[in-house]
């Protein structure tokens, strides 16, 4: 009788979950819940938002993707900013926080926006995004930078020297720390994957130069913006 090749187990053996489809699933799945409140929950990190933004120094021509765009707050900023000219991208795998977003674009009638229900993983994919763009905004995207697949294919998207503009929450240091288990709890109700937040940046920062940060929100947030360096973008291939 013949014998099983030696590899046998090996291929018989069920496959690892796909982590990020993991957070994917959840993720999806609490922006379902949250979707119809979500704007109105937004009011103390609205003023946050118009400071990261503004960080882009965006001009009027460019090109801005706006990274897990959920119900399209920080669109309108973006469009001011770059003008009939321009073109704002936004992407989002939530498609109950993208339907008001397209219902936001169009009702203002931004022909310069465009919309794209995908995850970050899939973005090499999108026409929309055949040519790089000059800025990138992350605005409360921890699953995001959190996730070394979706990062390399966000940051594939932009041109080496891209401007970055990166807001999100974070653990409370110091005196502050015991009121950390709430952050997380805070945290927990939005992200598919709601913990390192202690430095939720470092996979971001190493990729970038000209880095400048600062705590908000008496140390529970941050805002932090930097270049894209040539090095950091991957070949759109590579992330497919």
């Amino acid at each position: 009788m013949s014998l099983p090749p030696a590899n046998a187990a090996h291929h018989d053996a069920p496959r690892p979950p796909d982590r990020d489809a993991l957070v994917r699933q959840r993720s999806v799945a609490k922006y379902a819940r949250r979707a119809a409140a979500y704007d109105a929950s937004c009011g103390p990190t609205m003023p946050i938002r118009a400071r990261a933004v503004a960080l882009l120094r965006l001009a009027p021509g460019e090109r801005v993707l706006d990274v897990g765009c959920g119900t399209g707050l920080s669109l309108p900023l973006l469009r001011a900013a770059v003008g009939a000219t321009g073109a704002v991208i936004g992407f989002d795998h939530s498609e109950a926080m993208l339907a008001q977003a397209r219902a936001r674009v169009a009702q203002a009638g931004w022909r310069e926006v465009t919309l794209v229900g995908c995850a970050a993983q899939e973005l090499a994919a999108q026409p929309a995004l055949a040519a790089r763009v000059d800025a990138l905004l992350f605005h409360y995207t921890h699953d995001i930078l959190r996730s070394p697949r979706a990062l390399a294919a966000v940051l594939a998207c932009a041109r080496p020297g891209a401007r970055v503009a990166v807001a999100g929450i974070k653990y409370f240091s110091g005196w502050l720390a015991p009121l950390n288990f709430w952050v997380y709890l805070k945290n927990l109700g939005y992200n598919g994957a709601p913990g390192e937040l202690r430095s939720p940046w470092d996979r971001l920062a190493p990729r970038l130069h000209d880095w400048h940060f600062e705590p908000t929100q008496w140390g529970m947030g941050y805002l932090a913006c930097g270049l894209l360096r040539a090095e950091a973008g991957v070949p759109a291939e590579a992330v497919r």
